[in-house]
């Protein structure tokens, strides 16, 4: 059996009508049981759609691991937050002084090398992560505001797709002896923001926050260490 599928979807008033155009090309005999249960597999199938699409009208708030992510669907933006167990001014260190930052940045399977880091406002920076086949896969950006330990503010742009550019907005709040994290990226469009999502995101920062995490216990004891001593 082959069929020609066409899908045509119209928007009005945020609402979308999807119509399902079938046409049987051939088809053996063998196909009458499929071609007589296609309308009720079409309409079980369109019922998940609608279902799943419900869920995503509304915003996503989802958490890996100990990293909160939130994606309202339509906006261009994405906020993710963590706590780490160790000062504002050591978690602040750790996300801005390059020694540090090759350290934790990025995947475990990738290395990082910081080829520029200007701490300042207005200064520039570019990271080279490599895979273990020597692939390179280059980062920069520029810094509009750095105000230790609480706060900045700086672009992003992944090199293998230029032009998309996103502001990163990192807010570092003392919460008893912790580091609530919070950034907030703003994409370009909608679909920027989508495509950085869909391309695994959430997994890539999770396991980069981790190694964070790991890093600045190196430092100082968890807080039940602390407390102990």
């Amino acid at each position: 059996m082959e069929m020609l599928n066409t899908l045509t979807l119209t928007e009005r008033n945020g609402k979308t009508t999807l119509t399902l155009r079938a046409v049987v090309l051939k088809a053996t005999p063998e196909a009458a049981g499929p071609l007589a249960g296609w309308q009720e597999g079409w309409t079980q199938s369109l019922g998940k759609l609608t279902e799943t699409l419900q869920k995503f009208s509304q915003t996503e708030k989802f958490t890996m691991g100990k990293t909160t992510f939130t994606v309202e669907p339509g906006k261009q933006d994405v906020t993710v937050t963590r706590i780490f167990d160790a000062p504002r001014e050591l978690v602040f260190k750790a996300c801005t002084d390059p020694n540090l930052i090759s350290k934790w940045w990025g995947p475990r399977n990738l290395t990082t090398t910081i080829e520029r880091l200007e701490g300042k406002t207005g200064g520039s920076w570019r990271f080279i992560q490599r895979d273990a086949e020597g692939h390179e896969f280059g980062f920069h950006g520029v810094y509009h505001e750095i105000k230790r330990p609480e706060r900045t503010v700086e672009t992003f742009e992944f090199e293998g797709m230029p032009g998309h550019v996103s502001m990163n907005i990192a807010t570092l709040e003392d919460v008893g002896g912790k580091t609530r994290l919070t950034v907030h990226s703003i994409f370009q469009s909608v679909e920027d923001r989508d495509g950085m999502v869909n391309s695994g995101m959430q997994r890539g920062m999770e396991e980069g926050y981790d190694r964070l995490e790991e890093l600045v216990i190196k430092t100082v004891p968890s807080s039940k260490s602390r407390e102990k001593a």
